[in-house]
């Protein structure tokens, strides 16, 4: 074999032998996977509705837009309160569940006689003025200012107060400003977001967020002198401290849900829980407070404990849920619609009520006249009745600063706050006009003042008709006539 033959018989063995392992190797190799074709087009996030791709938000979970609505809404509200007359707390238990969020720290409050500071929140709740806040934060104020997100600066006056739900409103002389529309509390879930907005530690246009934990809860700290104070908080775990109490609890829409008013601790600041009057109450209240001037109560007339095992054992009964009438009050609604003692009430129109807390919200949000179906177990029965609610003065009569209410032959109406300072009286209730009746005969006089009753102090016609639509047999009353001659009357009740 020559040279040439040999070198193209060396070349072709070679490039046989690449074919040779190149097959080999796509053998026994495992097979590639084609990557699927993609479109730089087609990008993939969360939904949510806000303009600026730079948010990525799960959808529903929007914190930007409520604070954005809620935070120009609420003010801050300071108050100028005058220690001589503050309301003291004695109990030492109000310590552990006391709203500090509207009162001046207690190391800075003078123990004499002289001005203090408190210092709290408010929500706008229309264009031209009207602010809700919290009772406490306004309660024996001299003066009032309202602070707005953007530093303006107001003075306020009180349109009415409602100490039995903690509730005040306010009013700045205003327009086009803004405000958050009232929401539907009673739709409001547990386990739904909310946001808290208020001016902690003097912090303004603070927002904290947290998570519906319950709502209907009572937690004994309103102190009603008349004993008809309403709890039925809805119950957050957003963060809420001193100042915050009178401000914003706002759902993700940045409605008004309820109105900050206490927080459960054992420091005097946040630990954990807080609690709101819910919206559905405060609307109400408000509405009362800007027509009449006061609130409309309305009562059912029964004394009721919730219902548990040790009730259900102690009375024999066969209901395990609601709430247990242990007496009924003579001639009042309830008595006259037929409901009796013994009786397990579970549902006002056609909403169940599980606890005290739900059914004296239920009943507050009426007025004396309107008319509920109650549901009711009796020897384990279910009944439904329909009952007419009464007011306090124990008819369907409305009462107002202006006309005042009447009862057993003396009208009653409120006093002008020109005579209030010239008899230096904090509150007191006139007699405008008397008939023959059981005041007459104890010898009162028309323009009679009256301070109290059997020692309970009296500031409202409110109060004169709680105080005596229980009393039997004689009660005591105190007061003072235009003159300044200070006078004492028994009367047989």
């Amino acid at each position: 074999m020559n040279n040439s033959k040999f070198f193209l018989s060396l070349v072709l063995s070679s490039i046989f032998g690449g074919f040779i392992a190149l097959a080999g190797f796509s053998y026994f190799s495992p097979k590639a996977q084609m990557p699927l074709p993609t479109s730089s087009g087609n990008q993939v996030k969360f939904t949510n509705f806000l303009a600026d791709s730079a948010f990525t938000v799960p959808e529903g979970l929007n914190f930007l837009y409520a604070a954005e609505v809620a935070t120009p809404a609420v003010v801050h509200v300071r108050s100028t309160v005058d220690v001589s007359s503050a309301h003291q707390y004695q109990n030492p238990m109000d310590d552990v569940l006391r709203d500090f969020f509207g009162d001046s720290y207690p190391q800075n409050r003078p123990r004499n006689y002289g001005q203090a500071m408190s210092s709290g929140s408010g929500v706008i709740l229309s264009a031209d003025g009207y602010i809700v806040t919290n009772n406490h934060v306004i309660e024996n104020a001299s003066e009032i200012e309202v602070v707005m997100n953007d530093n303006r600066s107001f003075q306020a006056k009180v349109v009415g107060t409602d100490p039995s739900t903690d509730i005040a409103l306010l009013k700045i002389d205003g327009d086009e400003l803004p405000y958050l529309t009232l929401g539907n509390s009673d739709k409001t879930r547990i386990g739904e977001w909310v946001l808290a907005v208020g001016n902690p530690f003097n912090l303004n246009s603070t927002v904290t967020a947290g998570i519906v934990s319950a709502k209907a809860r009572n937690i004994n700290i309103l102190r009603d002198r008349n004993g008809l104070q309403i709890e039925s908080f809805i119950q957050t775990d957003a963060a809420v401290n001193p100042g915050n109490s009178g401000g914003a609890l706002v759902n993700l829409k940045g409605e008004l849900v309820g109105v900050n008013t206490a927080i459960a601790t054992q420091t005097g600041t946040f630990s954990g829980y807080s609690f709101a009057v819910p919206a559905s109450l405060v609307r109400k209240v408000v509405e009362d407070l800007r027509e009449y001037g006061i609130v409309q109560r309305a009562l059912l007339g029964v004394q009721i404990i919730d219902m548990n095992a040790q009730v259900k054992k102690q009375f024999s009964l066969k209901e395990t849920t609601g709430i247990y009438i242990s007496a009924v009050n003579e001639g009042s609604a309830a008595d006259e619609a037929g409901i009796q003692e013994g009786d397990v009430i579970q549902k006002i129109n056609d909403k169940e009520v599980f606890s005290v807390a739900q059914l004296q919200e239920q009943i507050a949000l009426k007025r004396p006249g309107d008319k509920v179906q109650v549901g009711f177990s009796r020897d384990g029965k279910f009944r439904e009745i329909e009952v007419e609610l009464k007011g306090v003065s124990g008819s369907t009569q409305f009462i107002t600063k202006e006309s005042g209410a009447t009862l057993e032959g003396a009208t009653f109406g409120v006093l002008p706050e020109e005579t209030l300072a010239d008899l230096e009286l904090e509150g007191g209730v006139e007699i405008k006009e008397l008939e023959d009746g059981k005041w007459k005969e104890a010898g009162i006089k028309e323009g009679f003042i009256i301070t109290a009753i059997d020692k309970m102090e009296v500031r409202t016609v409110q109060d004169v008709m709680q105080i005596l639509q229980n009393k039997k047999g004689g009660v005591l009353i105190e007061g003072v006539y235009p003159t300044g001659e200070r006078a004492f009357y028994g009367v047989g009740w």
